[in-house]
């Protein structure tokens, strides 16, 4: 049998933890999804970023439902209008909204979300009161932000095109729009794969970088919270091509080579292994929040990388550390 429900109508607005609406902009009541609290990665952390917008929003701000790890949880537990999880909990954040939880929470005027498939589908739901947009599509977000898994044929349509236009706030908005009506328009369809067909040309260009990767042994001096198993380092720099490859696809041509994938970028170093590797990168970095397997710091602590995961020092003079 169907659902049926009645479409909630809330204006969307885009963010990253690093890049948060202004609340002034924002209408009404507001809703949070698949937001992560700032860590210090993101360029000046939750006291700075996540935490003012909190605070200007105030009783407006109704709800704030994620799934990435941060040490400031526990602060806003007893606050019922924080939902907040692990990435161990919940691969992805549409799991999460659930026809009670939308009900509970109630009408918003607002819903600021992600911009990456996992977000935008969970701001689909919202506007479904909790059902999912398609058959699987809790399944496809899991199966999309973990890589573990393999998304539908639908799921990895869209992300495709997200992919391929990260920015691309237009398309962000038709996605919602497409996944909350229940891809009911067919026409729909033709601005997404056209999004998603210039993901060739970015593969491609990515596919050229992935065989420059090396692999490192790692030293039995690593840090103690690295599992035994994680004793190679697949390593790329990939500045010259700077924003124009697709580093998702980077890492995770990495991994295929080793249990840990570093990118070295223009200003960024980029770490990803395995969801179920047992890595967690916060702490080794001693990181607040993110995601335990998959983090970007500044390129000025590759020092610190190179210490606790124990790249020799001939090995770290080939990276230029």
């Amino acid at each position: 049998m169907v659902p049926t429900f009645v479409m909630i109508r809330s204006e969307l607005a885009f963010a990253s933890p690093r890049k948060l609406p202004k609340p002034a902009e924002l209408k009404g009541r507001v809703v949070v999804l698949d937001v992560a609290f700032a860590s210090e990665a993101s360029g000046g952390g939750f006291s700075k970023l996540t935490k003012p917008f909190i605070d200007k929003l105030g009783s407006r701000l109704v709800g704030w439902i994620d799934h990435h790890d941060h040490l400031l949880h526990a602060e806003y537990s007893k606050d019922p209008r924080f939902v907040l999880r692990t990435k161990a909990q919940h691969g992805a954040c549409p799991e999460m909204v659930t026809p009670e939880l939308v009900q509970r929470i109630g009408p918003v005027d607002t819903i600021v979300c992600h911009t990456d498939f996992d977000g935008l589908c969970s701001a689909a739901k919202w506007l479904r009161e909790g059902v999912e947009p398609y058959p699987g599509a809790d399944d496809d977000a899991r199966a999309i932000d973990t890589r573990i898994g393999t998304p539908s044929a639908t799921g990895r349509r869209i992300d495709r095109a997200l992919r391929a236009r990260p920015r691309d706030t237009a398309l962000f908005g038709l996605v919602v729009r497409h996944l909350s009506t229940g891809l009911a328009d067919a026409s729909l369809w033709e601005p997404i794969d056209a999004a998603a067909a210039h993901l060739e040309a970015i593969e491609a260009i990515t596919r050229t970088i992935a065989q420059r990767y090396q692999v490192f042994s790692l030293a039995k001096e690593r840090s103690h919270l690295l599992p035994p198993t994680c004793d190679k380092l697949a390593f790329v720099e990939a500045t010259p091509e700077h924003a124009t490859y697709d580093k998702t696809t980077l890492l995770l041509a990495g991994q295929e080579r080793a249990p840990i994938a570093l990118v070295l970028d223009m200003d960024t170093v980029s770490l990803a292994a395995s969801f179920d590797s047992g890595i967690n990168f916060l702490t080794l970095l001693g990181l607040s929040g993110g995601m335990p397997t998959l983090v970007s710091v500044p390129k000025e602590r590759m020092k610190d990388i190179v210490t606790v995961l124990g790249i020799t020092s001939s090995d770290a003079a080939k990276i230029r550390v």
